[in-house]
């Protein structure tokens, strides 16, 4: 089983404010699109219920929740993080995709971190915690700087788990 965080950091390792995303990056929603389309993708409650169009299409829609027994249509349910990964799919890549608090609780677990880096601050409510780079290796990166829809520089960066 491999478990992958995905997400979009700002400069200021905000990642939403009003339980919403920060920015619109098309090139960035494609390869979320593209990463996960038919795998399973795990999120707490708010973060479901902010999505435009729920549950995600060709996708397992996990939630996470702390409301025992709480079911939500065409999704499965999770009631604790251990409850989530012993859920998740065992031959796949399984997705973390939000929010903070899930993030949080899932680094420990994580296998590869998928992020978009946003060169630029924004006020926020939502952070994502501090990556411990000692314990991870960047395998890939590749900078945007040329977009004609924001007026910032991003890059997509591939991190896998240092072998122990």
């Amino acid at each position: 089983m491999n478990i992958s965080i995905i997400v979009a950091i700002a400069a200021n390792n905000a990642i939403g404010k009003d339980n919403d995303l920060l920015w619109h990056i098309s090139k960035d929603l494609k390869r979320f699109k593209k990463l996960t389309d038919g795998h399973f993708i795990v999120m707490g409650k708010r973060t479901y219920f902010s999505l435009p169009k729920r549950p995600l299409p060709n996708r397992t829609n996990m939630v996470i929740t702390d409301v025992p027994g709480e079911q939500i249509d065409d999704c499965l349910m999770a009631y604790s993080i251990e409850d989530a990964i012993e859920k998740m799919d065992r031959e796949s890549e399984n997705f973390i995709i939000g929010g903070g608090s899930i993030y949080r609780q899932f680094i420990p677990y994580a296998d590869k971190l998928y992020i978009t880096r946003v060169f630029k601050e924004f006020e926020a409510d939502t952070f994502f915690p501090e990556i411990p780079l000692n314990e991870w290796k960047l395998t890939e990166k590749q900078v945007v700087n040329d977009d004609p829809q924001n007026d910032f520089t991003y890059s997509f960066e591939i991190y896998e788990r240092k072998k122990k």
